[in-house]
């Protein structure tokens, strides 16, 4: 039986103090898409029955379309049919069936945000003091607070502290803790809780036998962990190879998904997985009836194969049976299920093969100008610091590094040498872009190339972890 859900990239954690959690720009609903523009607006495209599409009535639609009065968002998700954002004030805004409302309403009594998840009629938050908030259905315990009861004002989920990230998906949640295990509760009838049975649970129960993780994603089925290694851990539902291993078995313990590492990011959608690559490319894996695994087949696979022509991706995400990219150059791709124009397209035509949006705001993105030299790190991930070197001998050069947003979040003047040593200092945990240029060059968080005389001499990505 085919579960309901949505799945959102938890595109790696960011500490606790901090108020972007991730690089949360771009977020798949059931069959629906949102996306953050470079000025903190957001849009949204496809299914619009309950008013999820956030933009004032209830008319699906192929194009992108502006939300109703929402601004300095820093994070977006979706559920099946509802929506969720961030605010930069810690705010957290609803809208669509789990409001009853086609414009988004401020959630009460709810400030400190620092993170945002929906399921399939439930959402759930993360609050700056390390716990974690949950409202809506609560017919399975997916709101884990010990009862089953439904809510719709934010009760605090079960003795949970210390979390860092979280995931929410068809009716089970899932929470990453600064220690590196993870917990989960809600549905298990297929063991996409990870504990050993397939029980479910109105109280966080600790995934089995995962230790040093970095970020965890979850499916309608199933349920996906980065670990630090940048190996991808599965576990749940599999009957069309969605955990990735090589069979269609379940398992309600983590497996590993194979042929994968250098992984930075993972998402899902109802019955298919996605990882993004260091090297900025994106592997599918599961269900591909409407080619969301972006191949160019309709073929299910049970293990990870590349999606199709697309590289420079910086954050994905999942929809119900869609998928997303957002590139480095600001630009989002799309393939799969599109009977509701979730793919943002102009057309309501399924795509095998990732697909550019039309009509879509802004987006900023960091070109990481591949055509430049390279620059290596090591270690990379790493949490409190790192060695950069590049080829060749630089001189009064500067240092910048910027988050997937393409915004500069930190910059090192007069560096001479061939090695640079970087402290993490106060950078949060995530993704990050690090470009090496000529004195000359005033350098731009969208694209490359020269300009003032100078160059770039040397771009690479980051991944700074708690761990």
């Amino acid at each position: 039986m085919r579960q309901l859900l949505l799945c959102l990239t938890v595109f790696l954690m960011l500490t606790v103090t901090s108020r972007q959690i991730s690089a949360q720009n771009i977020a798949g609903g059931g069959y629906h898409s949102l996306a953050i523009c470079t000025d903190s607006t957001a849009m949204s495209w496809g299914w619009n029955v309950d008013g999820q599409l956030g933009n004032g009535n209830n008319t699906d639609t192929n194009a992108p379309t502006q939300i109703n009065n929402l601004s300095a968002l820093i994070a977006i998700a979706g559920g099946t049919s509802h929506s969720i954002a961030l605010k930069n004030d810690g705010s957290v805004w609803n809208w669509g069936s789990s409001v009853s409302s086609n414009v988004p309403i401020q959630i009460s009594n709810l400030s400190g945000i620092t993170a945002i998840s929906g399921g399939s009629s439930h959402s759930f938050v993360l609050k700056n003091d390390s716990t974690v908030w949950a409202w809506g259905k609560n017919n399975v315990g997916q709101l884990g607070n010990g009862n089953n009861t439904d809510s719709n004002v934010p009760v605090q989920v079960n003795n949970l502290s210390g979390v860092t990230a979280i995931a929410g998906r068809w009716n089970h949640s899932l929470a990453l803790k600064n220690d590196g295990t993870i917990w989960a509760w809600g549905v298990n009838g297929n063991g996409q809780l990870g504990n050993g049975n397939n029980v479910d649970s109105n109280i966080p129960v600790q995934v089995s036998n995962l230790l040093d993780m970095v970020a965890v994603a979850g499916g309608g089925g199933h349920s996906l962990a980065l670990k630090q290694d940048g190996t991808v851990w599965a576990w749940g539902f599999n009957f069309f190879g969605e955990l990735g291993n090589g069979n269609t078995t379940p398992s309600n313990i983590p497996v590993q998904v194979n042929l994968l590492t250098g992984i930075i990011a993972i998402a899902c959608g109802n019955s298919h997985s996605l990882a993004l690559k260091s090297d900025g490319t994106v592997w599918a894996w599961g269900w591909n009836y409407y080619g969301e695994l972006g191949n160019g087949t309709n073929t299910n696979s049970s293990v990870p194969g590349l999606i199709s022509n697309l590289s420079g991706v910086v954050a994905i995400a999942g929809g119900m049976y869609h998928s997303l990219a957002l590139k480095n150059d600001g630009t989002i791709w799309t393939c799969g299920y599109n009977n509701f124009g979730q793919l943002g397209i102009g057309t309501n035509a399924d795509s095998n093969i990732p697909v550019q949006v039309t009509g879509i705001c802004q987006m900023s993105a960091v070109n990481e100008i591949t055509d430049h030299i390279n620059v290596s790190i090591f270690p990379n991930p790493f949490s409190a610091q790192t060695t950069l070197q590049t080829d060749n001998f630089f001189k009064s050069a500067t240092l910048t590094i910027y988050n997937s947003f393409g915004q500069q979040v930190k910059q090192i003047k007069n560096i001479s040498g061939q090695t640079v040593t970087l402290y993490r200092d106060n950078l949060a945990s995530g993704v990050y872009f690090v470009r090496i240029t000529t004195p000359s060059l005033n350098p731009s968080p969208i694209g490359g190339g020269t300009q003032g005389g100078g160059e770039v001499i040397a771009t690479g990505k980051l991944v700074i972890t708690d761990k």
